[in-house]
């Protein structure tokens, strides 16, 4: 806490703006979650407690700013003037981001302008009536990134434990190296495999133009050298056809196959350039391959090295078909998102031939004609829940 209140301080004095966001102290959100479990607390309550760790956080870091000098005020959603509105999605609260950015300009923008630092609370929200709510885990992401868009911030400065983002998790591979810059779109694959630098869900409130720097919070500095996530904000629903032509999905049947290096070389040689996507067990390997003129021949090829392959038994192959790709924010986290994907076809009568799950993205195949229409009761779907 004296580190991250001395590095604000630093920064105020040489004539920077700055917003703060806070988070709880240490494990003081899961110690309060213990605290409510088994007291079948209604949702609400519930919220307002988890919120207090925050809440207590931003008044610590006001109050020790003070004693440096520097003009500060901290944000409480028991004020008036609170800025971050939510749904009534307890626990998973969504900010409703017009609203919040209306409250942002009205209501922070000015005490910036006067050269006070605002420090709110983040992860926490407050319905239109006035209950407490919560964002979610990294819910704190969410708040900066939304103060950030509204006033229309240079940067923003997410403080961790870690130099930066790495190219591996250190708990797993020895001396992975610091990524110095990635891309939104190859940051939120990181965060669908469980890397958690900057909240998946918080990615869709970032601007194009607002770069965000992830620093070490040992050196002390928010100039210090981090990595900079840079780039697109990310779409909260996309449900679109994979590719503008018709695919083939071509099946490989053989016992081990996908364990024979050789034979996995020769496939990947003939199928590389039409190769849209793939899945495999020990009794298979699919090949979706888009439909061009040298698609049979490609298929002839790839039956001469399976039957020459010790495993190898045979190949079969489906014209006509579509890949419909779903992408979302904190798909993987949803529940349900597959079932209701398949319903949603099943009762307007579309055959499914396939369904593919990577990270955040559903891949599901269908009949070419079908395109449009799967396309569009998937999103009904979804968008619905």
């Amino acid at each position: 806490m004296s580190r991250a209140v001395s590095a604000v301080a630093k920064e105020y004095s040489r004539g920077t703006r700055l917003v703060v966001v806070v988070s709880a102290v240490g494990k003081t959100t899961d110690r309060l979650l213990e605290l409510t479990n088994g007291h079948n607390l209604v949702e609400h309550d519930r919220d307002d407690i988890l919120a207090m760790g925050e809440r207590t956080s931003a008044r610590i870091f006001a109050a020790s700013l003070k004693t440096l000098g520097v003009q500060a005020r901290y944000f409480d959603p028991s004020d008036r003037d609170w800025p971050i509105i939510t749904d009534d999605n307890f626990s998973q609260a969504n900010p409703l981001q017009r609203v919040c950015t209306s409250r942002i300009r009205r209501f922070v923008k000015p005490i910036v302008e006067e050269g006070i630092v605002p420090v709110i609370a983040g992860f926490v929200g407050r319905t239109g009536d006035g209950r407490v709510s919560t964002l979610g885990r990294g819910g704190s992401d969410t708040t900066a990134l939304l103060l950030a868009n509204a006033l229309g911030a240079h940067e923003v400065v997410l403080v961790t434990d870690a130099p930066g983002i790495m190219t591996g998790d250190p708990k797993l591979i020895p001396q992975p190296k610091l990524i110095r810059r990635i891309e939104m779109r190859t940051l939120s694959g990181m965060a669908d495999s469980g890397t958690k630098f900057i909240h998946r869900k918080a990615l869709q409130y970032k601007s194009p133009t607002i770069d965000v720097r992830v620093v070490s919070q040992t050196l002390g500095d928010l100039r210090a050298p981090g990595t900079i996530i840079s780039g697109e904000p990310i779409p909260e629903l996309e449900v679109s056809v994979h590719n503008p032509h018709p695919v083939a999905s071509v099946t490989l049947l053989g016992r081990s196959l996908s364990k024979d290096p050789r034979l996995m070389a020769k496939v990947t040689s003939i199928a590389k350039k039409n190769l849209v996507a793939s899945s495999e067990d020990s009794e298979s390997i699919i090949l979706y391959l888009k439909e061009t003129p040298s698609l049979n021949k490609e298929i002839a090829q790839l039956h001469k090295v399976v039957l020459a392959s010790k495993g190898g038994i045979a190949v079969a192959a489906r014209n006509g078909t579509t890949l419909i790709t779903v992408k979302g924010v904190g798909l993987e986290d949803t529940p349900g998102v597959t079932a209701r994907i398949t319903e949603s076809l099943r009762i307007n009568d579309i055959n499914i031939y396939g369904v593919l799950t990577i990270t955040s993205s559903v891949l599901v195949l269908v009949n070419w004609r079908d395109r449009t229409r799967a396309a569009m009761l998937i999103r009904s779907a979804l968008e619905g829940n």
